[in-house]
C-alpha cells in the first residue's frame, strides 16, 4: 500500500527538510507541501492524505486548530520548535511529536511508530474507503 503524506509547516526550509527524509521511505508519497493552514485545509481535502507532518505554530490558523478540522483524522506527527504543545498535540491524537531541530534517526523512528501503528492503519482505512463502498 502507498500512503499519501502532507506536510504543512509556514518554513519552506522545514516542508523541504521533511520530504528529504521521506524520500528513505518509498511506501509514502508526498502529496503536497503548504506553508500556512489554509492551504494545508485545502490540500487535505483534496488529496485526503495518511499522514499530515504538522507545524504547530503558524500564522492564522495554528496547527492545533488546523488539526480540530481534519475530518476524517489522518495520523499526525506534530514537528514544531515549541516543547509547550506537546500535550495538547497527543489530545489531539497524535503519532508523535518532534521537536525541531529534529535528527533524521528521531525522524525516522516517528515514522515507523505510524507505520507500525493500528490506529494509523484504521486511519488509513477510513481515509482509503471510498464514498459508495460497504463496510466489511
Amino acid at each position: 500500500m502507498k500512503y499519501k503524506a502532507l506536510i504543512i509547516d509556514d518554513e519552506p526550509l522545514a516542508c523541504s527538510l521533511v520530504a528529504e527524509y521521506l524520500q528513505d521511505f518509498t511506501e509514502i508519497e508526498i502529496v503536497a507541501q503548504c506553508y500556512n493552514g489554509f492551504e494545508g485545509l485545502k490540500a487535505f481535502q483534496e488529496h485526503e492524505p495518511h499522514l499530515v507532518f504538522l507545524d504547530v505554530q503558524m500564522p492564522k490558523l495554528s496547527g492545533l486548530e488546523l488539526a480540530d478540522l481534519f475530518e476524517p483524522t489522518p495520523a499526525i506527527i506534530f514537528t514544531t520548535a515549541f516543547d509547550a504543545y506537546a500535550l495538547q498535540a497527543f489530545e489531539a491524537h497524535a503519532i508523535d511529536y518532534l521537536l525541531k531541530p529534529f535528527s533524521v534517526e528521531r525522524f525516522k523512528k516517528a515514522v515507523e511508530k505510524f507505520l507500525q501503528s493500528p490506529s494509523s492503519r484504521m486511519a488509513v482505512k477510513a481515509l482509503s474507503k471510498k464514498p459508495n463502498e460497504e463496510a466489511p
